[in-house]
């Protein structure tokens, strides 16, 4: 990983970036097994940086290549979902040849922010990832009742989820109920009945759903999943999140995932500091781990 050479060639030689899109090797977005392993890299353009314990974990962005390249390198993973910043670094490294490449489209939603949930579309456009090449986009659905930033980010995401399909580019849509803890946080509700409300909401946004696709988390309790994917017939990927260090908490996160790939309408998985960041330093058998469960 040469970040002098990195920066050279983006000082110097800033077409570069489109040069090497034009002649990225592409594939379907699903292959012959037609599950799909995402690996997500788009979180420091939100300024979320920690994982687990460790605020600043993603801050080294040579450290976050070299983690992303060894992910990509592995068997049965078929693509990376980043923003444009960590996508021109791939790129430019030739590490996205055959590989899915998603664009992470809304990071204005900045992780503690007042605003957070007035979440700006401030990441690739509909038209950037037609112009790049790229095979899908994927915006981030956050709902707080009683935030009236959550209209604004739902009206911005079913005029994107209109300008993909009119590109027939699929978009993955991640959707969440969300709540302000007493502290002024923000807290996610994954119960049963808060994640079915979320899928009914994102599956309806905008003109068709032909081009859409769903990125749900696994209920607090996973014996809900089969009746909480029933909501919807549109494909869906499983969102992997933080899964905790011990290896109790891997297990059983690996196990409650096991479970949710096996409904008819979940076709893979998109994982990101689990895998990019495990407890024992092990990426590589992190995403071996993680494609077997496939």
């Amino acid at each position: 990983m040469d970040v002098a050479e990195l920066v050279r060639i983006r000082a110097r030689h800033p077409e570069a970036v489109a040069e090497a899109a034009a002649r990225r090797i592409r594939r379907p977005l699903l292959g012959d097994t037609g599950r799909l392993m995402i690996v997500a890299a788009d979180h420091p353009a939100r300024g979320a940086l920690g994982v687990g314990d460790r605020g600043f974990a993603m801050a080294d962005r040579a450290d976050l290549l070299r983690r992303l390249c060894l992910a990509l390198s592995r068997p049965g993973v078929d693509g990376v979902l980043a923003t444009a910043d960590i996508l021109d670094d791939l790129l430019l490294l030739g590490a996205l040849d055959g590989k899915v490449v998603m664009g992470s489209m809304n990071r204005g939603g900045l992780q503690g922010a007042r605003f957070e949930l007035d979440d700006r579309f401030t990441g690739h456009r509909p038209e950037d990832i037609d112009r790049l090449g790229f095979d899908a986009g994927k915006l981030l659905l956050r709902i707080d009742y009683d935030d009236p930033g959550s209209l604004t980010t739902l009206e911005s995401a079913a005029r994107v989820v209109d300008a993909m399909a009119a590109r027939r580019l699929p978009v993955f849509v991640e959707p969440f109920i969300s709540r302000r803890t007493d502290g002024g946080g923000l807290r996610n509700d994954l119960s049963a009945e808060a994640v079915t409300r979320s899928i009914a909401i994102a599956s309806g946004l905008g003109g068709t759903s032909a081009y859409t696709w769903l990125k749900v988390p696994v209920t607090d309790d996973p014996d809900a999943m089969a009746e909480v994917m029933a909501t919807s017939t549109l494909p869906a990927v499983l969102l992997g999140g933080d899964i905790g260090d011990g290896a109790e908490d891997r297990a059983a996160a690996y196990e409650k995932w096991r479970g949710a790939l096996r409904l008819p309408t979940v076709r893979g998985m998109v994982a990101g500091r689990s895998l990019l960041y495990p407890a024992d330093g092990d990426v590589a058998a992190a995403v071996d781990a993680a494609v077997g469960l496939l």
